[in-house]
């Protein structure tokens, strides 16, 4: 979503990071293209303002020309100013002390609220929590049948009343629902309209009286700008807010919506979807975000997400495999299912220190795992575990059966024999076959 401000940024702060000196008019220029930058990205003007003013302040401090690496020093004047900007601090979803917890869920129709309902409580599940969901929109019966099947999608029980009429009374039930199943939390999903009106807030703060949430989230779409944070105002001013999930950052919006509605609100953002699958959730880090926002990588999120994607199990099986250098085509297959499961390819690169901003879209094949994937399917189980027996009738089947080319067939199969040849080489490192090698057990990767 940050794409066209983060290309912007990262050039900004590109050609001051090598500077030796830097001169007051430097810090003019800089400042006015960031403030182009970021209204650009639409990002609130009061808020570009504040914020360009700020850094500009902290930019013409004694420290910065009298620095031997006043560049530096003024990136990270940036970056540190995008993070206060963004945040500040990681705020976490809340806890009641009592035991049991009820998280209410706003939003305008369309935001990704029931979606977002179910992956909140995948998270909460994984993290030892017993969640139940629960729907209280009488307006449209589709969207509590549409979470029930996402809470069974996720393994957590569900409340549901399609034939009742009063949300409030659907809301109590739900809560002495959960209670009896022994859930510790409660996840309500509200009803949605097009627009904010008087009668909506007045079921919402009925909803509120009855269960007396520990955390009530707006669910905030950030594809439609700067009317996200209008409407967060007019969530705030009404019924009062704890912080927000801001869903589809995976788009083509320009980011000036998770860029205003903290610092316009004064509430923090405490999760993000990053795409629609219903693992596509994840912990909100303001210093994070402005690391991808200005090319410095995300390290620390890539961990976590292969950390949640990978089978281990099944990473340990093809890491003893490559250690035998019996290596196959069936073990590349599960590492392309793996790699599959991160989203992204793009994503994953702008997690990359050093890497951001540095492969353009054309670059960057995003389908080319599909086409691999289906080459080493269209294989018998045999040519995949004997890829040596791949001769040039083999091939032309798999190529027919796949709907590729030979010739993608081959390169697929040249891959292949590399990476087996790379693999054979640290397997002989790992042993300390080689002079200076990896002692046992110390493979590189």
């Amino acid at each position: 979503m940050f794409d066209g401000l983060s290309s912007k940024l990262q050039g900004i702060v590109s050609k001051m990071r090598g500077k030796a000196r830097v001169t007051e008019q430097d810090i003019q220029d800089m400042m006015k293209e960031i403030r182009m930058a970021l209204l650009e990205a639409d990002v609130n003007y009061s808020v570009v303002k504040s914020f360009v003013a700020d850094m500009t302040e902290k930019c013409k401090g004694q420290e910065i020309f009298s620095s031997l690496t006043p560049g530096q020093q003024i990136v990270k004047i940036v970056h540190d100013s995008l993070v206060e900007l963004l945040g500040s601090k990681q705020n976490k979803i809340a806890v009641s002390p009592s035991g049991f917890t009820v998280i209410i869920l706003y939003g305008l129709q369309g935001a990704g609220k029931t979606t977002s309902a179910a992956k909140l409580a995948r998270v909460l599940k994984s993290g030892g929590k017993k969640p139940l969901l629960a729907s209280v929109d009488v307006h449209r019966p589709a969207a509590a049948l549409q979470l029930e099947v996402l809470a069974a999608k996720v393994g957590v029980p569900s409340y549901i009343r399609p034939d009742e009429k009063s949300a409030v009374k659907i809301a109590s039930e739900a809560a002495a629902r959960a209670k009896y199943l022994l859930c510790d939390t409660l996840i309500i999903d509200t009803a949605g309209r097009t627009t904010i009106d008087a009668d909506m807030m007045d079921e919402l703060k009925a909803i509120e009286k009855t269960v007396k949430p520990t955390e009530k989230l707006l669910v905030v779409d950030a594809m439609i700008g700067q009317e996200s944070v209008a409407v967060a105002q007019a969530f705030e001013e009404a019924i009062g807010l704890d912080g927000f999930i801001m869903t589809k950052l995976d788009g083509d919006a320009r980011g000036g919506a998770a860029l205003s509605i903290r610092q316009v609100t004064g509430k923090p953002i405490k999760m993000i979807c990053v795409g629609e699958k219903i693992e596509d959730i994840e912990d909100y880090h303001p210093d994070r975000m402005a690391n991808r926002i200005l090319g410095m990588g995300d390290v620390l999120s890539l961990i976590e997400k292969a950390q949640t994607q990978f089978d281990e199990d099944q990473a340990k099986k093809t890491m003893d495999r490559l250690l035998k250098n019996t290596f196959n085509l069936e073990d590349m297959l599960s590492q392309f299912e793996q790699i599959k499961k991160m989203g992204s390819i793009k994503d994953v690169i702008g997690m990359i220190p050093g890497a951001a901003g540095k492969v353009k879209d054309a670059d960057v094949n995003e389908g080319i795992i599909d086409v691999n994937m289906a080459i080493i399917r269209s294989m018998t189980l045999k040519e995949r575990r004997f890829p040596n027996i791949l001769n040039g009738m083999r091939r032309k089947r798999i190529a027919q059966g796949s709907g590729t080319t030979v010739q993608q067939v081959n390169q697929l199969i040249k891959q292949y024999e590399q990476s087996a040849q790379m693999m054979k080489q640290f397997s002989k490192m790992s042993k300390g076959k080689k002079r200076g090698g990896f002692p046992m057990g110390g493979f590189p990767f």
